[in-house]
Parts: C-alpha cells; sequence; structure tokens
C-alpha cells in the first residue's frame, strides 16, 4: 500500500517561502492588519498550491480561488442610475485602471445601503478585496466601520486625516482658473449658485471662490449667494430663479459660478428662458470638469480636475503594497484645467 502524502507543515511553507513561520500562521488564519497585500496573496497563493489544507483552512475564500478584487461603494444618496453622474465617469477610470491591472472592481452598494451585517458577509476572514474606494464623501462613522475589517480605503473627492488614503482635485486651481478667466474678460460682479451643501466639496470649493475673488480685490454679495442641499440641473434652476427677483439692480453679478456642471446647465437655460441671454447678459462657469461640460451644446466653461484621471489615481493607490499604519495615509491632489466654452464671454457694458 503506498504511503498517504505527508501534509505540509506552516513550518515548511516557511522556509520555502523564506519568511517566517509567524507571518504565515498570521496569513492562514485571515489576518490582514499590518501585512502588505502582496505578502497576503503569495503566501495563500503558494500554500493552495501546496495543498496545505488545515481544518478551518476555507480555500472557497481564499484569494487564490478567486479573482483580485476591489470594491467600490457610493456615498448616500447616490445610485448607480443616477443620470449623467459625475461620478460615473470617476468609477469609469477606475475601472479601466483596475482591469488593466487584472484585478475586478465589484460594486457593493451605497453608503445607506450597507450595514454591519452586510459589510460581514462581503468582508469574512481570507476574503478576496484587495481594498475599497469610496467614490463621495460618506459619514465617518461608516468609514470607522469599514475600518474594522482591515481593509485598504481610499476615498474620492473627500478627505479624512489619519483614517485613509484620498484622491482630490485641486479646488483652490480651479476657482483661481475660473475666477482669472472671467475678471480677464472684464467681470468685477460674481454671483455663487452652490448645492450638496452640506459636503466638504461645496465647502471647499466656495471658500476657494472668495479666496479667489478676494486675490483681485473682490468680494461675494450674500444676496448673490445662493446653497442648495442637491446639486443636479434642477437645482440650477431653482438658483437662478431665487437670484432672478434682484435681476433689475445695478449691483446684479454679470458672471456666476456655478457649484458642478449639472447645476451650470440647468442656470444656463433659466437664464435664457427669463430673457438674458448666456453669454451677452450673463456668464456662467462651472467649478467642476466634467464630458457634460465639454460635450453639451453649448458646451459650459469649467474647471477642474478630469473625473476619469481620479479614478485612475485611486485604482493605483489602492493597488499599492505598502500597509497602512497609523499616520502614513497618502492624499493625492490632482492638478485642475480649465476649459473655456460658449457660456463665457465679455462682461456687458
Amino acid at each position: 500500500m503506498p504511503r498517504p502524502a505527508k501534509k505540509v507543515s506552516q513550518t515548511q511553507l516557511a522556509k520555502e517561502l523564506g519568511i517566517s513561520q509567524a507571518l504565515v500562521s498570521l496569513v492562514l488564519n485571515g489576518r490582514r492588519q499590518g501585512i502588505s497585500p502582496d505578502s497576503y496573496d503569495r503566501i495563500w497563493a503558494h500554500a493552495v498550491k501546496r495543498g496545505y489544507s488545515p481544518k478551518g483552512m476555507h480555500l472557497a475564500s481564499s484569494p487564490a480561488a478567486h479573482p483580485r478584487q476591489v470594491g467600490i461603494i457610493l456615498r448616500a444618496p447616490l445610485r448607480l442610475n443616477t443620470p449623467t453622474m459625475y461620478f460615473g465617469h470617476v468609477q469609469h477610470g477606475l475601472h479601466v485602471a483596475l482591469e488593466a491591472r487584472e484585478y475586478t472592481a465589484v460594486f457593493l452598494g451605497a453608503e445607506d445601503q450597507l450595514d454591519g451585517d452586510k459589510l460581514r458577509r462581503f468582508f469574512p476572514a481570507g476574503h478576496a478585496f484587495q481594498g475599497i474606494v469610496l467614490v463621495g464623501e460618506v459619514a465617518r462613522p461608516f468609514l470607522e466601520k469599514l475600518r474594522r475589517f482591515d481593509l485598504r480605503v481610499v476615498a474620492i473627492s473627500a478627505r479624512y486625516p489619519g483614517h485613509c488614503h484620498s484622491v482630490l482635485g485641486n479646488e483652490p486651481q480651479a476657482l483661481e482658473a475660473l475666477v482669472t478667466h472671467l475678471h480677464s474678460l472684464g467681470h468685477r460682479r460674481f454671483g455663487w449658485l452652490g448645492g450638496n451643501v452640506g459636503l466638504g466639496r461645496h465647502e471647499a470649493r466656495l471658500s476657494a471662490f472668495q479666496s479667489a475673488l478676494a486675490r483681485v480685490a473682490l468680494t461675494l454679495d450674500p444676496r448673490y449667494t445662493v446653497s442648495l442641499k442637491e446639486g443636479d440641473r434642477a437645482e440650477g434652476a431653482e438658483a437662478v430663479l431665487t437670484v432672478l427677483p434682484h435681476a433689475r439692480r445695478k449691483d446684479f453679478p454679470t458672471a456666476w459660478v456655478c457649484y458642478n456642471t449639472l447645476m451650470a446647465a440647468g442656470a444656463t437655460r433659466t437664464f435664457e428662458r427669463a430673457g438674458l441671454l448666456v453669454p451677452r447678459d450673463a456668464s456662467v462657469a462651472s467649478a467642476d470638469l466634467s464630458p457634460v461640460a465639454t460635450e453639451s451644446k453649448p458646451s459650459i466653461t469649467a474647471a477642474g480636475s478630469n473625473p476619469e484621471k481620479l479614478g485612475e489615481a485611486a485604482a493605483r493607490l489602492v493597488l499599492q503594497s505598502t500597509p497602512d499604519d497609523a499616520g502614513s495615509f497618502t492624499d493625492l491632489m490632482l492638478p485642475a484645467h480649465l476649459f473655456v466654452g460658449d457660456t463665457t464671454g465679455r462682461a456687458p457694458k
């Protein structure tokens, strides 16, 4: 009778891999904290290849048995079917960059759809997720729930110092470019049409706008500063309707900067319906840059970071093999670019 094959020990695996037996033991028991993703995957793959399968080792949940995965979570209340969503372009860039590195992007849902039980089902010991990308700003308690699973977390368009990595657009650079462009066209009276109040992006853009105006010795009149809860075309229209009763005043702005491109599109249409032609009577610009700006008719003057590049940068960051030690998180800031469209022109005399 042939002798049964001798079981492979953790000590033997460690010797073959040239690493400590303690590290092998931690990994095969599902430990991720303080262990690089490359080392984690390498140990699992070698253990499976050598036939190491003691009681408690579930091969179905090992990285070697699944495609390498990165999870995507949207901020509440966004959904995948939100039309012409800026973050849709971010996700496309993320997906393409992950696919090029032979990783699978897995949409897990939106923040308000994921309770503790769901998260535990997604991330059992030995799960196949390299990390999680948060698309937009989530609540701090939700981020803390994710951190309990020893995941590498990257936030896009939001920053959580000391808690996770982030990829951001350069808001000051974008607003500086818009104000410089409009000021060069002779505009001296500016208004702000804001949306998504309460999110860090709104506050960052409004603050950057005020700072850019101050550099050309201008200020923002509160009467022409509108801040709404949401930030879509409907809110752009609503913001314009809010300020139109002041349209006959001599101090009525000749240039309007909107929180995002969707609001700028809604504002442009509403101004023209009210008899104020864009850009002859009023210039309209957007504080973010997306295909909505460049492909709309009329095209919309906008400044911001390319959303697909934000997604690509997040993919690179989530796949890095460095451990997430406290205090060593990376904040990437991508440059902003100015696109001059059809919605801005010289200030009316």
